[in-house]
């Protein structure tokens, strides 16, 4: 009996080996940063949506995690030890049976209109009932930068206890605020379901998704098609060369470098003036060296800044 069942143990464990010298991704493997990020987009358990996780233009069939800021123009600061931190959370709250991305159009509307198919939202969960952000990446409107523009803000937010998500949008300028309009839709009228406080929520983005954030946060969703919501308590935003001021702005921290050649630090800091002079509080931190597309800044001069943007959403909650 004992033989029967050390051999047993031994053809068990090579049948484990095989599969871990296999390389293939499974519920027992982590990502690395030498996993492929198609490996990650065909992950059994991002069915429906793992494409979604990154740029939906053409990624070589070669690309690693280690190498994913070739496909990020306009970036920089992209580390890649985020990248494989956010897949594994993905992956980790997925295996777990957790749902993390969300349909913000029904197949009826996907029906109708394809270009919905690539929309949705991530959620990166905090604390049950704690209020929410929706965070928006850039791309000029020709990409959605998520892996270093959003998710690794909602991420952080998260952790701090709030709920985040990250919107994925069509690359329109016009669309994209649709989308995000719908977003801010979907979420209140599912809040129960998803246990977030739809009340003094925020808008987060860089770049392209600073201006969409901006946007709402002054048009409102009733100007983009969907029925009238509250305003943000706050819109954060970072790196956008927008220059409007209408009036009604909600609160809004701003942040860039000084060499951003993209978005000029003086357009940004002379529009947080004038809705300073409006009566409305506003911030903007500007930092030495960097150039556009920072994200969380980690390692440079802008570390920190995250923390310092939710400390004036929250400071700024009422009355909204």
């Amino acid at each position: 009996m004992k033989i029967l069942l050390l051999m047993l143990a031994a053809i068990i464990f090579a049948g484990c080996q095989h599969n871990a010298e296999s390389g293939s991704v499974n519920q027992m493997h982590e990502f690395t940063q030498d996993t492929k990020v198609v490996d990650v987009i065909n992950y059994k358990n991002f069915d429906g949506f793992g494409r979604l996780i990154f740029p939906t233009r053409g990624i070589d069939k070669n690309l690693t995690l280690k190498n994913f800021d070739e496909v990020l123009i306009w970036y920089t600061q992209i580390n890649p030890k985020k990248t494989v931190e956010i897949v594994n959370y993905m992956r980790e709250k997925s295996d777990a049976g957790e749902k993390i991305f969300y349909d913000i159009y029904t197949a009826e509307e996907k029906l109708s209109d394809p270009r919905k198919n690539d929309t949705g939202l991530f959620f990166f969960r905090g604390k049950p009932n704690e209020k929410f952000a929706i965070c928006n990446a850039g791309g000029g409107f020709y990409y959605v930068g998520a892996m270093h523009d959003s998710f690794p803000h909602a991420l952080e937010l998260s952790k701090r206890g709030y709920n985040a998500f990250a919107l994925i949008y069509r690359p329109d300028a016009q669309l994209a605020c649709e989308d995000l309009a719908r977003a801010i839709t979907f979420i209140h009228e599912h809040a129960a379901e998803l246990q977030v406080d739809a009340k003094n929520y925020s808008l987060w983005g860089g770049s392209a998704g600073a201006r969409m954030a901006a946007w709402l946060g002054s048009f409102g969703t009733e100007n983009f098609g969907e029925k009238k919501y509250p305003q943000p308590a706050a819109v954060i935003m970072q790196y956008t060369g927008l220059a409007e001021v209408f009036g009604n702005e909600p609160p809004t921290y701003n942040c860039v470098g000084t060499r951003d050649g993209i978005a000029n630090w003086r357009t940004m800091d002379a529009r947080i003036k004038k809705i300073r002079a409006n009566g409305t509080p506003a911030q903007i931190e500007i930092f030495d060296g960097l150039k556009h597309g920072f994200g969380l800044g980690e390692g440079t001069v802008a570390q920190g800044w995250i923390d310092r943007a939710i400390n004036f959403w929250i400071q700024n909650i009422g009355g909204v």
